[in-house]
């Protein structure tokens, strides 16, 4: 008998995906009166960041550079709904990371909780597609003092 050999490529980490990704198209899939449905990343990331930022206890969406430089974008009302928010999406199911900051004195572990909640929530409710897992990084704790204004403290001390 001879033995046939398969050619199959290598599987590296870039390779694997955490959501299925049968169709064409991530985030494509069938209907039964025919035609497709796409659902794009971005949109997926713009309900997940909506979401996690409506969960109580959470001070902000990612680390400090893309803060620093979202309160430019808020400063010119051109908020990104996206920042601190990764997304992949296959035909039926989607994954997301979230980088978050949370407010003192607020258990961590319990809002990391509720915004994995709530994102898988969103998502599902929105999009439609089932979330296999929802990562969160918590960065930062905010201190209520951080929001004070250096130059209204500069003009107390001055008489």
């Amino acid at each position: 008998m001879a033995t046939e050999e398969k050619n199959t490529p290598a599987v590296t980490p870039a390779t694997v995906s955490r959501v299925d990704r049968v169709g064409t198209t991530p985030g494509e899939a069938s209907t039964e009166s025919g035609g497709t449905t796409h659902i794009a990343e971005s949109v997926v990331a713009k309900i997940a960041g909506i979401a996690a930022r409506e969960v109580p206890g959470v001070f902000a969406l990612g680390g400090g550079g893309a803060r620093a430089f979202g309160a430019i974008r808020d400063a010119i009302n051109q908020t990104d709904l996206t920042q601190g928010v990764k997304v992949e999406v296959g035909e039926t199911q989607a994954a997301a990371d979230l980088t978050i900051v949370v407010e003192y004195p607020q258990p961590i572990h319990q809002v990391a909780a509720n915004v994995r909640t709530a994102v898988a929530s969103a998502i599902t409710r929105l999009a439609g597609l089932e979330v296999v897992e929802v990562n969160v990084d918590v960065n930062d704790v905010h201190l209520p003092g951080d929001d004070n204004n250096d130059d209204d403290q500069n003009e107390s001390r001055v008489a």
